[in-house]
């Protein structure tokens, strides 16, 4: 019994995803027009539906508004007590109902053709009422629904969802949305700290910065690296120019050479050249390249100016503090 109800399952997701690729198919000129009719649109994006529809209604109004396109969930019922106040001539309508025969939506249709707003409508039936009435249909019918008895939207849900995405994404895209847009409207959470956070503001800089000339030895090194905390020191220049970085990690291999190494000069342990970063850049930026570094990763980022002065250290621990890792 149990082996059945598990089968059940795994069909029920088969179908969805069937009802899914079914859409491929859908993205056509009508998708075109839909894309270039949302872009034009000198006001927001309002997005209605009813029950299951109204549920992919708000997270597609959500996608769309964080992703660059304006946009908000109206719901049908409310708005015709009131809420229609909301939307304006400027505004572009997506409807949504797989019938295409939804009371609550149909009922809201003369007003809004009244106010001047664009209509789309998402239908599982594109010889539906709503369909009739819009400027652009967009069918996201499915051959069948998952559930068994045919009658809870599952698979037109789905579909219904992933279309709005790939709409989203296609607007996303054609307004040329970058990264750093998407994080003023993600301030919050492990997402906004990864995309706003900037080096300058987590590097260890000032008295905190470790830094040595290139003259000492590593002996007067390792008191530095010890007093600081941060496993690494920067070799600088007489001008704080950066020349190279000496971690615990090669004093501890320097001990292969006897204890006289001590007393050499910095310059002769150290990692000339190393990968370095400025403080503008993003903390994740960051990771990435103390991730990549090859043969094999580091822990430590010297920070430096545009003329390569030292003006701060970067470690690992740092960014894990922060949750950009």
């Amino acid at each position: 019994m149990e082996d059945v109800m598990l089968e059940q399952a795994r069909q029920v997701l088969r179908m969805e995803a069937e009802a899914v690729l079914e859409q491929v198919e859908r993205i056509d000129e009508h998708f075109k027009a839909a894309v270039e009719m949302i872009m034009a649109c000198p006001g927001r994006t309002v997005i209605t539906g009813m029950g299951k529809s109204g549920i992919i209604g708000r997270k597609m109004a959500a996608t769309l508004a964080s992703t660059g396109t304006p946009s908000f969930y109206l719901h049908p019922a409310e708005g015709i007590h009131g809420d229609l106040g909301m939307v304006t001539e400027g505004d572009v309508v997506i409807a949504l109902s797989n019938s295409g025969e939804t009371g609550e939506v149909l009922h809201i249709l003369p007003s809004l053709r009244r106010i001047g707003a664009k209509l789309i409508a998402m239908v599982g039936n594109p010889n539906s009422t709503l369909a009739k009435n819009s400027d652009i249909v967009l069918n996201v019918g499915v051959t069948r629904e998952a559930c068994p008895l045919g009658l809870a939207p599952t698979s037109s849900t789905t579909a219904a969802l992933a279309y709005g995405d790939a709409l989203a994404l296609a607007l996303l895209s054609k307004r040329k949305f970058t990264a750093s847009q998407f994080a003023v409207f993600h301030p919050g959470g492990s997402l906004g700290r990864k995309l706003l956070l900037t080096v300058e503001n987590i590097m260890h800089s000032g008295t905190e910065n470790p830094l040595v000339k290139a003259d000492i030895s590593v002996q007067d090194a390792l008191f530095v690296i010890t007093d600081k905390g941060l496993g690494a020191v920067s070799v600088v220049d007489d001008d704080n120019k950066m020349l190279g970085v000496l971690t615990d990690g090669d004093i501890r291999r320097g001990l292969s050479k006897g204890v006289d190494f001590l007393k050499r000069p910095v310059t002769e342990l150290m990692t000339a050249s190393p990968k370095t970063i400025t403080k503008e850049k993003l903390a994740a930026q960051a990771l990435h390249i103390m991730e990549s570094n090859r043969p094999k990763p580091i822990t430590v980022l010297p920070v430096v100016d545009a003329e390569n002065h030292v003006i701060g250290l970067l470690h690992m621990t740092d960014l894990v503090r922060q949750g950009v890792v």
